[in-house]
């Protein structure tokens, strides 16, 4: 007999952590090896510390959707990165498969906080850096 699927709970503060792209924080609530019988898709909280930039990486063969929940992001894109999409609290985004790109906060004083889903998996391959110079109005903190 086939083992049944069940719904679970994710309680906070039991969250698992994730791959990482130069310091993003990426917490699972749900999705593969952390909760029990999911196989297609991730979900999970992202956040980003005032001025923080990711290095810059895709996500393989996944597609990612995500919705700022607090914040001013920014995602470069392009063969040198210097195309931008800006987004804040209530924007949703899309992110194709194998995309290269560098996720930034715009803020260097507040956090910001993405709810992100992957499907099949929380897939991150970071690429070679790129001096923050070449990041058209990016500041650190």
């Amino acid at each position: 007999m086939a083992e049944q699927v069940k719904a679970v709970v994710t309680p906070k503060g039991a969250e698992f952590s994730t791959a990482l792209s130069g310091g993003c924080i990426r917490v699972t609530g749900v999705g593969p090896g952390a909760t029990a019988g999911t196989t297609k898709i991730w979900f999970g909280k992202v956040s980003n510390e005032p001025g923080y930039r990711s290095l810059p990486h895709h996500h393989g063969d996944a597609e990612t959707g995500g919705y700022v929940l607090k914040g001013k992001g920014r995602i470069y894109f392009g063969e040198t990165y210097s195309e931008f999409l800006d987004m804040e609290e209530g924007d949703f985004v899309f992110v194709p498969p194998n995309w290269p790109h560098i996720e930034v906060n715009m803020s260097t004083t507040e956090e910001l906080i993405w709810l992100t889903t992957r499907t099949p998996d929380n897939i991150v391959v970071n690429l070679p850096d790129v001096d923050d110079s070449t990041l058209v109005g990016y500041r650190k903190a």
